[in-house]
């Protein structure tokens, strides 16, 4: 065990201690004990003991104590510590809650994170105990005037009329049904809404820069209800592990509600098409978050088979569609995929095609810029349009919407050991007889896992859930905190 080095004193030799010795008049308040401060009419000072030292919080002043705290008494003691006497509304966010549990503000309380001591263990919930709530003093089109403290990433939008034009033709061929209706996330400069409007479509606007709203009200304006425009950020739509739910960040049900979408039946047509560009950077975060809100029936799959029609770089593309016939590109985010949708690749446009913007909503020079090669010299250069039409028949008797994370757990699993051999993985998944399981799927036990195609760990996961044991799965739970 590791011993904190004992702190040094910042007292002079005659200063006076809380028991009344010493020199007098030369004790600090902050160093009266809590009997004292209780006596004294005054709250005494909470202790949020963290990773680089103890805080001692001073909340008289919140506590109805006489005396105000005066942020300016801060000082430093070596080794990393400090003690401070101000208000808990001058904490970090980080500490704000471990010093006001409750209190409404909110912290992440993992390893190394600060806890009050004082506090029951039921107020030491980290953010994924809690549920995304609407803020309830703000009303829907009510937007706050602030920026999230960390600016976003550059983003992607189409500025070109002539690809706009030819996007429009091509959502406009792949519609199966009488629906109208486009999700448009990110349109930034509103060049494919017009695309869109002039092709007859019903075009919601979804955006997550303020500054592009001006311009797209103005073109709502224009054209008569067949454009509607929220400030909404559809990739950050129904936050997990999220407290306090502001704009551009909604809840789907909040969303959906407003715009007059019912959902329908998993088994009916698609009530919904979403078209936009996949943030570069989030990319794959992105992607597995629509995987945990698919399979779960969740956000806007709790609607229907919501139809995605998005760009997004050719090299994620191929790992979408890869198969055993490209190991070094499949993984687990190929299988899930391709079980639950058909992929389609409508459009493939060079990188250069797209203008990118900033926060501000201002172009970026290109001149600053390295010129990108040629369409197909280099993977990765181009976007791809896919189309993603989750399937019908998904889920079934032995995959559901409740069991999906063990399918989820399971392909982890056995992509962590990818030469392993089918019999290997069968014994360590599952103590149900593996001759049994391989007689059911018709496959050989010596092959190995990732020969499997994706329908085939479909198959494997419902033929081990067909075995009515009370045990049925031997899985290892350190595979959930793997970041894949």
């Amino acid at each position: 065990m590791v011993r904190r080095p004992p702190r040094p004193s910042t007292r002079n030799p005659g200063a006076a201690r809380p028991d009344g010795s010493g020199s007098e008049g030369s004790g600090r308040k902050g160093d009266r004990s809590h009997a004292q401060c209780a006596a004294s009419g005054r709250a005494g000072p909470s202790r949020v003991v963290g990773t680089g030292g103890t805080w001692g919080v001073g909340l008289g002043a919140l506590h109805g104590a006489r005396g105000r705290c005066d942020a300016r008494r801060l000082r430093w003691h070596r080794p990393r510590r400090v003690r401070m006497s101000v208000p808990a509304a001058g904490l970090p966010p980080r500490l704000a809650l471990s010093a006001l549990a409750g209190a409404g503000r909110f912290c992440v309380l993992g390893p190394g994170a600060a806890r009050r001591t004082g506090v029951c263990p039921g107020h030491r919930r980290a953010l994924s105990d809690l549920h995304p709530q609407p803020v309830p003093t703000q009303g829907f089109k009510d937007s706050p005037s602030w920026f999230p403290r960390c600016r976003s990433e550059p983003r992607s939008y189409i500025t070109s009329p002539k690809l706009a034009t030819t996007l429009a033709h091509i959502l406009e061929n792949e519609r199966k049904t009488a629906d109208r209706l486009l999700l448009e996330c990110n349109p930034g400069p509103g060049i494919l809404t017009q695309a869109l409007l002039k092709s007859k479509a019903k075009v919601i606007a979804l955006e997550s820069n303020r500054n592009f709203l001006p311009h797209l009200q103005s073109l709502r304006k224009k054209v008569d209800g067949e454009l509607e425009v929220i400030y909404c950020d559809f990739f950050k739509m129904d936050p997990r592990n999220f407290g306090i739910v502001k704009p551009p960040i909604m809840i789907s049900e909040t969303l959906f509600q407003h715009l007059g979408i019912a959902a329908v039946p998993w088994s009916e047509d698609i009530p919904l098409r979403v078209v936009g560009i996949f943030p570069a950077k989030n990319e794959k975060k992105i992607l597995w978050k629509l995987l945990y809100d698919l399979y779960s029936s969740t956000s806007v799959y709790s609607y229907g088979r919501v139809q995605l029609n998005m760009f997004i770089t050719e090299r994620e593309y191929e790992k979408l569609v890869a198969s055993p016939e490209t190991p070094h590109l499949y993984q687990v985010l190929s299988v899930l995929w391709q079980v639950a949708c058909k992929i389609k690749l409508l459009h493939v446009e060079p990188r250069s095609s797209f203008g990118v913007y900033g926060q501000s909503g201002q172009l970026d020079d290109p001149k600053n810029k390295k010129p990108l090669e040629q369409v197909n010299k280099q993977v990765g250069q181009n976007m791809c349009l896919i189309q993603l039409t989750p399937h019908q028949n998904l889920f079934t008797e032995n995959l559901t919407s409740i069991n999906y994370d063990v399918f989820f757990l399971m392909l982890k699993q056995c992509f962590m050991k990818r030469n392993f051999k089918l019999m290997d993985h069968l014994q360590l998944l599952s103590p149900v007889n593996a001759a049994a399981i391989l007689k059911q799927i018709g496959k050989d036990g010596d092959m190995k896992i990732t020969d499997l195609y994706p329908q085939d760990f479909k198959q494997l996961f419902e033929a081990i859930e067909y075995f009515r044991e009370s045990c049925r799965w031997l899985l290892d739970d350190c595979v959930e905190e793997m970041i894949m």
